[in-house]
């Protein structure tokens, strides 16, 4: 005999940090199968088996649930991205690597992608800032890897972080509508092939100031 979520959860008791956890989960599959706005506090309480007084405990509102969500979710994208660059000291591999880590990200189960890209809810500040925020702070952690390794000015080196960040969410994001009729790790690699071709054509900072032919034949032993 199958009981229902709430069944099975009314009667634990949880430490408040599991508690918490355990309705950041259910919020999560309740708000990417309905959005913000069709999502009610009741649906999240049952998908958790707690009482919706339990849940203002926890949450005394669904936008500062929701709001919770982006945080996670946000900050576990750009811990990812900096993980990825700080993995190797090979620029080619670091480039795969970030390129790896979108996709990963936007194949995670639970797809918490759709909160942080595909939010429903743009039009309030608050989300709006943590969406914005994302994409900035990891194009800030690809552009300060770059501006090193090649001198180029920091504007100059800020502007490429962004579009390979922008590159990386729009073809992870598609790759994901495909449902995998690439697989994800040659998904990303021939992405990733397609940025270094961009990038590895900037002269590393050792060789600025050298011939120009000097200079490309240096990068070419690097690459």
């Amino acid at each position: 005999m199958t009981t229902s979520p709430a069944t099975r959860g009314r009667s634990a008791r949880l430490p408040r940090d599991a508690r918490r956890a355990q309705l950041l989960v259910a919020a999560q599959e309740v708000f990417v199968r309905a959005g913000y706005h069709a999502a009610a506090m009741d649906e999240i309480a049952d998908q958790a088996g707690v009482s919706k007084p339990v849940l203002y405990q926890h949450f005394p509102s669904k936008l500062e649930l929701y709001l919770a969500l982006l945080d996670q979710h946000t900050e576990a994208m750009v811990s990812a991205v900096r993980q990825a660059l700080a993995s190797t000291h090979d620029n080619k591999q670091r480039v795969a690597a970030t390129m790896a880590a979108y996709f990963e990200f936007v194949d995670r189960k639970g797809e918490p992608f759709r909160l942080v890209f595909e939010s429903d809810l743009t039009s309030e500040a608050a989300v709006r800032e943590r969406v914005d925020a994302v994409t900035a702070r990891c194009a800030e952690a690809i552009a300060e890897v770059i501006s090193e390794d090649t001198a180029l000015p920091e504007d100059e080196a800020l502007l490429l972080g962004v579009a390979l960040t922008g590159m990386a969410q729009v073809t992870a994001r598609y790759w994901m509508t495909t449902q995998g009729s690439i697989p994800r790790d040659a998904a990303s690699r021939l992405i990733g092939q397609l940025s270094w071709r961009g990038l590895g054509g900037f002269p590393k900072a050792s060789t600025l100031g050298e011939h120009p032919a000097d200079a490309e034949q240096a990068d070419d032993a690097a690459r």
